[in-house]
């Protein structure tokens, strides 16, 4: 009966453990592609910025408060930033209506692309038959309906930025602590980013840098300017003070 009541208690931790997978890779560009640091001028779409917690069994909270204050945060830390870049970077305007509704599905259809890469190329251990060879391309692409959300913006690329943060309750905090005197290990908090360079004629994914454990507590500036130094790492043409800043 013990053995059998442990066995459930045991099955129950393992159930709650995350999926994810540490990725071994966290950037890539696609084959051939070159982006002139001086004379392209870049869309960066407003980013798609996600703060809660996580309850003791591990669902996502939303809180509205953090959400706001990291967004703000991580505006004014990427208007910092985007002089590093060596790229005419301009700000897309808040769509309404429909086109509030588009945006709003390539954001999340690149939140899952990204999630995609990670898992399926990112991790060699996970990827698909195609990505295994050696040299494999790396080959995704978002649709070339992406091509309407820079309608007379004149831009030829578009930045996608995505982050999410999962803050441990205090009661997952105690579950992980017991969980561990069980032999079994579970997260307390997640904190991810993607951020993606597309060609806004084609939908096709040019760069992206993509981690499931990023640093910087978006809640702060000085944690908003760490997440950004991260996601922006190796961005194609960006002059060498951002990626010192990154190291």
């Amino acid at each position: 009966m013990r053995f059998a009541f442990g066995h459930a208690i045991l099955c129950l931790l393992l159930g709650c453990l995350s999926p994810a997978v540490m990725a071994q890779e966290k950037s890539a560009v696609r084959q051939g592609f070159l982006l002139d640091p001086n004379s392209t001028k870049i869309l960066l779409f407003r980013p798609r910025v996600t703060v809660g917690s996580q309850s003791t069994a591990g669902m996502f909270e939303p809180n509205a408060d953090w959400t706001q204050q990291a967004r703000d945060n991580l505006d004014l830390a990427l208007a910092e930033a985007q002089q590093r870049l060596g790229n005419e970077i301009v700000g897309s305007a808040d769509p309404v209506g429909q086109q509030a509704e588009s945006l709003a599905e390539y954001q999340s259809l690149f939140g899952i692309v990204a999630q995609s890469v990670i898992e399926f190329q990112f991790f060699p251990g996970n990827r698909l038959p195609t990505k295994k060879r050696e040299g494999a391309a790396f080959d995704w692409t978002l649709g070339p309906g992406v091509s309407a959300l820079a309608a007379r913006s004149g831009a030829r690329y578009g930045l996608f930025i995505f982050t999410e943060d999962q803050f441990g309750s205090t009661g997952r905090k105690i579950f992980q602590l017991f969980a561990a005197m069980g032999g079994v290990g579970i997260t307390s908090g997640q904190h991810k980013g993607f951020a993606g360079l597309v060609d806004l004629a084609s939908g096709d994914l040019l760069w992206l840098n993509a981690d499931l454990q990023m640093g910087g507590d978006v809640r702060t500036m000085e944690g908003a300017r760490r997440r950004v130094t991260q996601l922006l790492e190796d961005f194609p043409g960006s002059t060498p003070s951002l990626a010192a800043a990154a190291q």
